[in-house]
C-alpha cells in the first residue's frame, strides 16, 4: 500500500485509513465494483492493482501478502482463481474509475471503481503503427539502393576508360 501523504487522511488516523482501504478492496473483489467518493476511489486503485499483481504471481508468498490486507479467505480465493485468470493477458490497468455525480446528502463527488473484465485487444494499433513505420522507411531505403546501383555502373565504366587509355598509350 502506498505510504500516506502528509496532511489530512481519508479517516482520522493512518490505521483507520488502512482498514477502510482494506474493506473497500474486499468489497471490490467480492462484487466487481463499488460506489464511493472520488478521493477514496483514487486511493484504493493502487492497492487493488497491487493485490491483483500478487494474484497473478499465484505463489504462496503472494497469497500470504494478500491475506495480510484482505483478511477474508473466500475473497482471496476468488482473487487468486477467478480475477487473476481474467487479468492474465492484461499488463496493468486492472481497475477503472468512472465519476457518477454528487451524493445527495452532502454533495460529495461520487465515483464507481470497477474491475476491467473486457479482454485485452491484440495490440492491433501497435501493429498498424509498425507497418506504417516500415512503409515510411521503404521509400527512404529505395533511393539509397538506387544510388548504390548508380555508383556501381560508374565504377564499371572507369576501368573500361582506363583500359582504353592503356591501349592508346601502347
Amino acid at each position: 500500500m502506498p505510504t500516506p501523504k502528509k496532511g489530512p487522511r481519508l479517516a482520522s488516523s493512518p490505521a483507520h485509513e488502512r482498514l477502510m482501504l482494506a474493506n473497500m478492496a474486499t468489497s471490490l473483489f467480492r462484487n466487481g465494483h463499488i460506489t464511493t467518493t472520488v478521493k477514496k476511489a483514487k486511493r484504493l486503485r493502487p492497492l487493488a492493482e497491487r493485490l491483483i499483481t500478487f494474484a497473478k504471481k499465484g505463489d504462496l508468498a503472494a497469497r500470504r501478502r494478500a491475506l495480510r490486507v484482505l483478511r477474508d479467505k473466500d475473497v482471496v480465493y476468488k482473487l487468486f482463481t477467478e480475477i487473476a485468470e481474467q487479468m492474465k493477458e492484461r499488463e496493468g490497468g486492472y481497475t477503472r474509475i468512472t465519476k457518477v455525480g454528487n451524493r445527495g446528502g452532502d454533495n460529495a463527488p461520487q465515483a464507481v471503481i470497477e474491475l476491467v473484465t473486457e479482454p485485452v485487444a491484440k495490440k492491433a494499433v501497435v501493429a498498424e503503427a509498425e507497418s506504417a513505420a516500415k512503409a515510411a522507411d521503404k521509400p527512404a531505403e529505395e533511393p539509397e539502393e538506387k544510388a548504390t546501383e548508380a555508383e556501381e555502373p560508374a565504377e564499371a565504366e572507369k576501368p573500361a576508360e582506363s583500359e582504353e587509355k592503356e591501349e592508346s598509350a601502347e
